[in-house]
């Protein structure tokens, strides 16, 4: 399994703040074959049936265990709450919708890209797919929601190796009104 690095570059306590950053990260970005993951716990049977008007097929498991009820077993998440949510390969255009579903719980959605493209003005080579992804954490201020909190967090992955991207994450932060907080996590992808 590979790692990324994932940067905060935003923390916004308005989550349309943060989506207008995401969008500005998109339109850098080469997306042509991109797709979006999923990630949530969700509590309540009101954020379940949001979620769910979204993802109808969605991929869960119980919090618990997957022993107490999955969809792979084919058992109603309602009767299984808390579940956790991680739900990959989804079009693009599903990303907003999903966005606003869980309310006010914490949820991630990751975009996977095919490049962060080179800005030779910046002395930027192109990242590949690989290791370029974009992370928005919504009520939550890291990557797997273990940070619940009211503002949203959005993070740009780049390659784990020696702090070489440092310089490509203070230029998507720059570029979206952001800065590069010094906090970076550990992405498994």
């Amino acid at each position: 399994m590979s790692n990324s690095a994932a940067a905060v570059v935003l923390t916004a306590a308005d989550l349309p703040e943060a989506i207008r950053a995401v969008r500005a990260l998109l339109d850098i970005a080469d997306i042509g074959q991109g797709e979006v993951d999923f990630e949530a716990v969700i509590r309540s049977p009101d954020v379940l049936a949001h979620v769910r008007q979204v993802l109808p097929d969605l991929a869960w498991w119980a919090s618990a265990g997957k022993e107490h009820g999955s969809s792979e077993a084919g058992d109603d998440p309602a009767d299984c709450l808390p579940i956790r949510v991680l739900d990959r390969g989804r079009p693009l255009d599903r990303a907003e919708p999903f966005i606003a579903a869980p309310g006010p719980e914490a949820a991630a959605v990751r975009w996977d890209l095919d490049a962060w493209p080179a800005v030779p003005e910046a002395g930027l080579e192109a990242i590949s797919q690989k290791y370029a992804y974009l992370t928005l954490s919504v009520n939550s201020r890291d990557l797997y929601q273990d940070e619940p909190s009211q503002d949203h967090t959005v993070h740009v992955h780049v390659r784990d190796r020696n702090g070489d991207q440092i310089a490509r994450v203070h230029w998507l932060a720059d570029h979206v009104g952001g800065r590069f907080t010094g906090r970076v996590e550990t992405a498994y992808l």
